[in-house]
């Protein structure tokens, strides 16, 4: 009876387990379908922008070839000649039950951060997020690299003030020279089944027109058959177009990091309750298949006892 006692308990026990992570997936669930509405929204919008930015770019670039000039590029596109600091931003969670988000996260840091010590460039760290601080922590020694952790408070505000106190904080460094390149580390959010683990620069901002096709690049100054026109000039365009890129461009990486951490919570916690009921299933057969032999035994007793006397 001890053994039905036992299997009795780890029932009850997996069941409340089972609970737990049904109503964590629903959880997830909710928040990942407001994530993911900010992220299908700003696609477009992000889009339409880049494109913006680089027609302006290309314009300003034929105007220097076919000019024999050069124009001054604002601050945030000012690459230096021999990038030697580099500043990571880390986007990782604070709590677990995600499956392998975290390590996830960290391993492509990890990956990320050796490239660049094997180049003999100075690096500094700057973690979002708890799991992905303590896994750096074990990995580099102090001297090393610098590794600090952001403030709790900064989860707590909403996306839109996350990107505004990033912005703030990167552009004052940048504008210091703390750094020469900032580069962020995070999840692209593909679906809740999929993310892809990249590290992205975004100071100074990378604007190229690689992904166009020589055709798409032939018509990016032109609406159809009307070209385009820039008052009061180029520069001044650009100079204004590029502060709203550069928050787009941080808002974007802050809610694609969100949409993955609940989606590969959303996963792992479906998982979790999926394995709990075909463990209780299993334990419920055992649990009465032992029963049934306990009072099989019990009736043989009797039944014994009775034909004795």
């Amino acid at each position: 009876m001890a053994g039905l006692k036992e299997l009795r308990t780890r029932i009850d026990a997996i069941k409340s387990t089972q609970k737990i992570t049904a109503a964590m997936k629903m959880i997830a669930a909710s928040r990942l379908r407001r994530v993911q509405i900010l992220v299908d929204k700003n696609q477009g919008y992000s889009e339409n922008l880049r494109r913006s930015a680089l027609r302006v770019i290309t314009e300003i670039e034929n105007e220097e070839k076919a000019k024999g000039i050069r124009y001054v590029r604002p601050l945030m596109l000012r690459a230096a000649n021999n990038p030697k600091n580099y500043k990571l931003v880390i986007l990782s969670s604070d709590r677990g039950l995600c499956g392998a988000y975290n390590s996830n996260v960290a391993k492509r840091a990890i990956q990320r951060i050796r490239e660049l010590l094997k180049k003999g460039k100075k690096v500094s760290a700057v973690c979002i997020g708890k799991k992905a601080y303590d896994i750096l922590r074990r990995t580099f020694k102090a001297d090393e690299i610098d590794l600090k952790l952001a403030t709790e408070k900064l989860k707590s505000l909403s996306y839109a003030e996350q990107t505004k106190f990033a912005v703030c904080e990167i552009l004052k460094q940048f504008q210091n020279k703390e750094f020469d390149v900032c580069e962020f580390v995070f999840a692209r959010f593909a679906s809740a089944l999929s993310r892809s683990f990249v590290c992205e620069q975004v100071c100074p901002m990378d604007l190229n027109a690689d992904h166009l096709s020589d055709e798409e690049l032939q018509l990016i100054n032109r609406s159809g058959q009307a070209f385009y026109e820039y008052l009061p000039d180029k520069l001044t365009v650009l100079e204004n177009i590029l502060p709203i890129l550069f928050d787009d461009n941080i808002f974007k990486i802050i809610v694609n990091s969100a949409a993955s951490e609940h989606g590969a919570r959303m996963t792992s916690m479906d998982s979790a309750t999926r394995n709990a009921v075909n463990m209780i299933s299993e334990l419920t057969l055992k649990y009465n298949s032992l029963r049934q032999s306990a009072i099989t035994t019990e009736l043989i007793e009797i039944i014994a006892g009775a034909e004795a006397i």
